[in-house]
């Protein structure tokens, strides 16, 4: 039996059929004070996926966040089948609360096929087992905390997190742009590769626009430090099981506008490039007032 928080989430990207191309899912909230894009991107894909053949596999997504999303509130996916041609299909969904989009959505879908095999390879790091896994912080410490962190930080989430070199969030120093994350499923779960597939879209949110505030050492936990995803992006290269290990090699090339770029690569512990990612962020650092959505 799945832990509960590993069947939260699969309840969360099980979505009710409304009609043929009209889908609603609900929130959770993991203690962020506005739906976790994550989420909206794993439902999204979760969407496009019951309307196309079981032939046709995702190998690519692209998503604008367009508004902060209501943890109270369910969400409307409109699903348009835009293209079925001989090898791929595409589908555009959008994101609805409140009768307004949250978020617009594409999703790129091929037949299996043969051809040229390269990739990069995994960096150089210790294994998961010999990597201490994350702790929360004391009571004496949390007290002190905003209440968006207490929140934060006190959610059981359903991923198991190691960053191999971890960053003390709460006190951050400068450093350069980059880090490597193990992280899996808390529980084992079935073979289906669609549902695979939408919890890494879910769990490719974490950590990304964080390394972006590394060479300025800010963080998301301090109270004047504002940070929204504006986009995001995702390549599927190959197979994978969401509740083995997986390694998330993140670099940002770029902060500038206030807007910060990140870059990753998922690995298996094997050394398979599964996944790659790319997102640009907000980043804003505040006079302490009170934040605002983007």
């Amino acid at each position: 039996m799945s832990a509960p928080v590993v069947n939260e989430l699969i309840d969360l990207l099980t979505l009710e059929r409304l009609e043929e191309n009209l889908f609603r899912g609900q929130s959770r909230d993991i203690g962020t004070k506005y739906v976790f894009g994550g989420q909206v991107l794993g439902q999204s894909l979760s969407a496009a996926q019951q309307t196309v053949d079981d032939a046709r596999t995702v190998h690519s997504i692209h998503a604008y966040f367009l508004r902060a999303g209501d943890i109270e509130a369910p969400i409307v996916f409109d699903v348009d089948r835009s293209r079925d041609g001989h090898s791929f299909s595409v589908r555009r969904v959008t994101a609805i609360q409140h009768g307004k989009p949250i978020l617009v959505f594409a999703a790129s879908f091929q037949k299996q096929e043969p051809g040229v095999e390269h990739q990069f390879h995994i960096p150089e790091v210790p294994q998961p087992e010999d990597v201490p896994p994350q702790t929360p912080p004391s009571p004496e410490v949390m007290a002190g905390l905003s209440a968006k962190m207490q929140r934060w930080l006190s959610r059981m989430g359903p991923f198991e997190m190691r960053p191999v070199y971890p960053r003390d969030e709460l006190n951050p120093s400068k450093r350069p742009p980059y880090q490597q994350v193990w992280f899996r499923l808390m529980d084992n779960i079935g073979d289906d590769a669609n549902m695979h597939r939408a919890m890494l879209a879910y769990a490719s949110d974490f950590y990304l626009l964080g390394t972006s505030t590394f060479p300025s050492g800010i963080s998301y936990y301090q109270h004047n430090v504002q940070m929204a995803s504006l986009d995001h992006a995702l390549w599927f290269h190959r197979l994978f099981r969401i509740d083995d290990w997986l390694l998330y090699s993140l670099d940002s090339p770029s902060a500038s506008g206030a807007r910060g770029l990140a870059r990753g690569s998922i690995y298996t512990r094997d050394g398979l490039l599964v996944a790659s990612v790319a997102q640009e962020g907000l980043i804003r650092v505040t006079d302490g007032t009170p934040e605002k959505p983007a």
